[in-house]
């Protein structure tokens, strides 16, 4: 199955703060904000919402096509998704500017302030689905992304024909409530996390029996509560799988998607690509950064197996 990621190609910068960001967030003073805050740690990781999704799905064992604009700076980055098994070939990289870069603080409670510079992703909406993968997929991914290339692809997809699940989640605070709209009316599966889900009906008018009448397969991610599938006839809730250690939010949602995809494309039940994607989502927040995570196939499979039973679905990624 040959899945293309269009998206975010970024660096992160990921900072912890010791304190809680609301000790410096007054209510009656938020017209005229100007905080700083004293981070204890930074550091500097290779992230992207694309990239991030590609990463799980080929620790699992599949090769998606990772598609968007990169800068002068990619080239390690790029040695390192191609060596886990993700087709770069739909990168396109620009030699005048950087990659895109995300500032990333994190408090104590897991709260987080993120700001996003765009760099070589500005030209994302030069470069076509047409163009990166010669117009053919079984699924595309649609997830944050240049406004315009976002647009774009979703306007590609409908004009090609091609399924894509639609993943609007940062871009919902940003885009218009029409243009958000014809993303979910065209998208096979739509995701995003419940604050994000009540975002979204709120911009679109949309309700979630409007949302169903215009999706196959809604999916709401609720943090430590698990996972929501909905479908025409039927809802599947899927449980955590308890951390280890947590130690950094940052992408866990998109290792989510990694698994759950690696899920579909395997051709397995919902219920089993939702339970990998919970995994996989853990697995991200033990470590640190958004494509830290290491594991054989043999372990995640191991440790999927201490919580979910698989009716040996998965001994297809131990060959």
């Amino acid at each position: 199955m040959k899945i293309a990621i269009t998206g975010s190609i970024a660096y992160d910068y990921i900072m912890t703060y010791p304190g809680e960001f609301k000790e410096m967030l007054l209510a009656e003073s938020l017209d005229h904000i100007s905080v700083s805050f004293l981070v204890d740690e930074m550091s500097k990781h290779r992230g992207g919402i694309a990239p991030n999704i590609a990463y799980t799905m080929a620790l699992l064992g599949e090769h998606p096509v990772l598609v968007g604009t990169a800068g002068k700076d990619f080239a390690e980055f790029k040695q390192a998704l191609d060596n886990i098994g993700v087709d770069t070939s739909g990168v396109r990289t620009y030699d005048d500017v950087f990659t895109a870069s995300c500032f990333i603080s994190t408090d104590r409670e897991n709260n987080q302030i993120v700001t996003f510079y765009s760099g070589a992703m500005m030209r994302s909406a030069e470069y076509s689905l047409q163009e990166a993968i010669g117009g053919k997929a079984d699924l595309v991914v649609i997830s944050p992304n240049d406004p315009v290339a976002w647009q774009n692809y979703i306007t590609e997809c409908k004009t090609l024909g091609l399924p894509y699940l639609f993943d609007p989640s940062q871009q919902i605070a940003r885009v218009p409530g029409d243009e958000l709209a014809v993303g979910v009316e065209n998208a096979k599966i739509l995701i995003s996390n419940e604050y994000e889900n009540e975002a979204l009906k709120k911009k679109t008018g949309f309700t979630h029996a409007d949302l169903m009448e215009q999706v196959e397969t809604l999916i709401i991610t609720r943090g430590a509560d698990g996972t929501d599938i909905y479908m025409q006839d039927r809802t599947i809730h899927i449980p955590i799988v308890p951390a280890k250690e947590i130690k950094d939010p940052t992408g866990v949602g998109d290792a989510f998607r990694g698994g759950l995809l690696k899920g579909l494309a395997a051709g397995w039940p919902w219920e089993i690509c939702g339970r990998v994607g919970a995994l996989a989502a853990t697995y991200c927040l033990e470590q640190v950064g958004t494509q830290n995570h290491t594991y054989t196939r043999a372990e995640f499979v191991a440790r999927f197996r201490e919580h979910f039973d698989d009716e040996g679905l998965l001994d297809s990624m131990l060959g």
